[in-house]
């Protein structure tokens, strides 16, 4: 069986533009032709102070493969396109790839794994893009869809659409 699967990407260093459409092609080429893309959208950075703002973008995919061997196949990309993950915290990253959401399943392997991203609610990077994607599309926990989820969003960081940037 086959479940969609909603990835939030995102880079604030570098060829920003570059590193977005690098983890798409490595994503279609590992793991699944990918089906649908928002626009890709520029934001403050969130959870840390920086003064290189992200470009973010949302795209899914349709795949059987587990979710925890697309978090590896992920990790994979993501070091491939230069991300060294150190100490633990937010900080400015060439890419960073998340898993939002696999179908409508609830996954949590320890610290490894959770789905959906716990914080997805809380980011208007990921909500505003994941809306264009599919505004309909149902959050399996808060019974919310992702249009009411980016309506009751506090978060006040700003965002700006770009363009579909493919």
């Amino acid at each position: 069986m086959k479940y969609p699967v909603y990835f939030s990407l995102g880079s604030n260093l570098g060829n920003r533009k570059q590193m977005l459409s690098k983890a798409r092609e490595l994503i279609e080429s590992r793991i699944s032709k990918i089906e649908k893309a928002s626009s890709v959208y520029e934001s403050e950075a969130w959870g840390f102070n920086s003064d290189k703002p992200f470009l973010n973008q949302v795209i899914k995919i349709s795949t059987a493969l587990p979710a925890i061997d697309i978090l590896h196949e992920i990790q994979k990309i993501e070091s491939k396109l230069g991300r060294e993950k150190t100490e633990p915290g937010y900080k400015s990253r060439l890419i960073d790839i998340d898993i939002l959401l696999y179908g409508d399943q609830v996954i949590r392997i320890e610290d490894e794994l959770i789905i959906p991203h716990p914080l997805m609610s809380d980011r208007l990077f990921v909500l505003h893009p994941l809306a264009e994607v599919d505004t309909d599309l149902k959050h399996p926990e808060f019974n919310k869809t992702i249009g009411q989820m980016l309506e009751d969003c506090r978060d006040t960081s700003w965002i700006t659409k770009l363009d579909k940037g493919e």
